[in-house]
C-alpha cells in the first residue's frame, strides 16, 4: 500500500509560509508550459498568473471539467501532451498509479526552496505535487428562507432533512435541497461524504477489500434517497455547474455544495441581492449521532508530468510557483481556502474552514479507491431512481469493484 504524506488537516487554516517575492518576476527563458486542470474560479486565477510569466517556447492551458477524464490519456503520451497537471486527492492517485508524475525533489530544492513543508505531498521520499488550496463540500443555506419556515439553522443531515421538509409544507418551495448527485463522479462523492459521516471504512484493514455492503452504506443510501427526494427529479444530472446555477437562481434553500463555488455563488453575478445577502456557508452537517462533519477534506495542487523534458519540467514548476505567490491574495483571497502566506478566511471560506476544525476526513488517497468511487458512482443511479434495492446496489458495486480490483492486481 502506497503511502501519501503532505497536507495536514491543521494546516489548513494556518497558510504555507510562502514567501518568494512577486517582484522577481517570472522569466523562464525556454521551455514549454502546457497546463491541464479544472475550469473553475480560483484555478483560473492560478493559472492567469502563470501565464504571465514569459518564455520562448509554448505557454498554452486547457481548463476543463473534463480534466479527469483526459489526464491519464494525456500524460501518458511521450512528450505528454501536458507538462502539468492540476489535481486534487483523487485525481493524483491514477497518475501515480500509471507511472506518469515526475518526483518534483530537485525542482523543489532549486526553485521552490520557500515552499512550506505542508504543501508538499510526498510518496515515500518523493515529492509528487505542490498543494495550493484545501475544499470541501459543506452546508450552504437560505437564513430568510428557514426563517420563513420557522427552522433553526440545520447542524446535522437530519435537521437539513427536515427543514427540507418544513419548507416544501409551507408551500415556500417544492425542491428545496440540491447536491452534486449526477451520474458518475459526483453520485459516487456524495456516497463518500454520507460514508464517513456515518464513521464507515471503505476496505478491510490494510487490505484492498471493499468494505461497504453493511449497515452503514445501508444507512448512506437510505439517508443519500431521503436528501434526493427534496431534490428536483432531474437530480442524476446535478453537477457543481448546474447546482451553482440553481442556487444563484434563487431554487434552492438548502445544498451540500462545495467551497470552491462561495465565491461565484456569492458575488453580484448571475443572481440577485436577496439570494446573496442570505446565504449562508456552514461546516458540513454531521449525521447519524456521530461527531465527524459528513464531508470528506480535499487539497488542491499541481504535478509535472514525468514524460517531460527537464528543460519543460523546470519552466513549467517555475511557472505554477508564480501562479500560486502571495501576490494571487491581492485579487483572488476570496476564491478558495488558500494555502498560501498572508491568508486568512473569508465569509466565502467559512465552512471549508468549520469542516476542516471539525475533523472532517482526508479524501482517501489509496491506489484501489478510484476503482471504488467509479463503481459507487456507476451503480448507486438505480437505488437513487426507485428502480432497485439498497442491497442490491451495494452488491452490485461490490462486483463491479471486486471485478476492477481484480482485474488490476489489487485482489486475487
Amino acid at each position: 500500500m502506497t503511502k501519501v504524506t503532505g497536507l495536514l488537516v491543521g494546516g489548513l487554516l494556518a497558510g504555507s509560509g510562502a514567501a518568494w517575492a512577486d517582484a522577481h518576476g517570472c522569466d523562464l527563458g525556454s521551455g514549454n508550459v502546457r497546463i491541464l486542470g479544472n475550469d473553475f474560479g480560483a484555478i483560473n486565477s492560478v493559472v492567469d498568473r502563470a501565464m504571465e510569466c514569459t518564455t520562448s517556447g509554448e505557454m498554452t492551458s486547457n481548463l476543463t471539467t473534463e480534466h479527469k477524464d483526459i489526464q491519464v490519456a494525456a500524460l501518458t503520451a511521450d512528450p505528454a501532451e501536458y507538462t502539468v497537471a492540476i489535481v486534487a486527492n483523487g485525481s493524483l492517485v491514477p497518475l501515480l498509479n500509471e507511472g506518469l508524475v515526475r518526483p518534483l525533489n530537485d525542482l523543489v530544492e532549486q526553485y521552490g526552496q520557500d515552499l512550506s513543508p505542508t504543501q508538499l505531498i510526498r510518496v515515500g521520499d518523493d515529492i509528487v505535487a505542490v498543494a495550493f488550496m484545501a475544499n470541501a463540500q459543506h452546508l450552504f443555506y437560505r437564513q430568510d428562507l428557514l426563517e420563513e419556515a420557522g427552522v433553526e439553522p440545520p447542524r446535522t443531515i437530519e435537521d437539513v432533512i427536515a427543514a427540507g421538509q418544513a419548507i416544501r409544507e409551507a408551500g415556500i418551495m417544492e425542491h428545496p435541497f440540491v447536491m452534486n448527485s449526477a451520474t458518475g463522479w459526483n453520485l459516487g462523492q456524495e456516497f463518500n461524504n454520507m460514508y464517513l459521516g456515518y464513521g464507515g471504512q471503505f476496505f478491510e484493514p490494510g487490505t484492498a477489500q471493499v468494505s461497504i455492503n453493511n449497515e452503514v452504506g445501508m444507512q448512506t443510501l437510505e439517508t443519500l434517497k431521503a436528501l434526493a427526494d427534496l431534490s428536483n427529479p432531474d437530480f442524476l444530472t446535478f453537477d457543481s455547474n448546474a447546482t451553482s446555477a440553481i442556487w444563484e437562481a434563487g431554487d434552492a434553500a438548502l445544498g451540500l455544495l462545495w467551497g470552491s463555488r462561495g465565491t461565484n455563488i456569492l458575488d453580484d453575478e448571475g443572481s440577485t441581492e436577496q439570494v446573496t445577502t442570505n446565504t449562508v456557508l456552514a461546516g458540513a452537517p454531521t449525521v447519524g449521532g456521530g461527531d465527524t462533519p459528513a464531508t470528506t477534506l480535499w487539497w488542491d495542487g499541481f504535478t509535472i508530468a514525468a514524460n517531460a523534458s527537464d528543460e519543460d519540467a523546470a519552466a513549467s514548476f517555475q511557472a505554477m510557483v508564480h501562479g500560486i505567490d502571495p501576490a494571487i491574495l491581492e485579487t483572488a483571497s476570496e476564491q478558495a481556502v488558500w494555502l498560501v502566506e498572508g491568508y486568512e478566511p473569508t465569509p466565502v471560506a467559512q465552512g471549508v474552514a468549520e469542516s476542516a476544525a471539525g475533523g472532517a476526513t482526508p479524501y482517501p488517497m489509496l491506489p484501489y479507491m478510484g476503482l471504488l468511487h467509479t463503481a459507487l458512482g456507476n451503480e448507486l443511479a438505480d437505488f437513487m431512481q426507485g428502480k432497485e434495492s439498497a442491497e442490491q446496489a451495494l452488491a452490485d458495486v461490490e462486483a463491479a469493484y471486486t471485478t476492477a480490483a481484480t482485474e488490476q492486481g489489487f485482489l486475487r
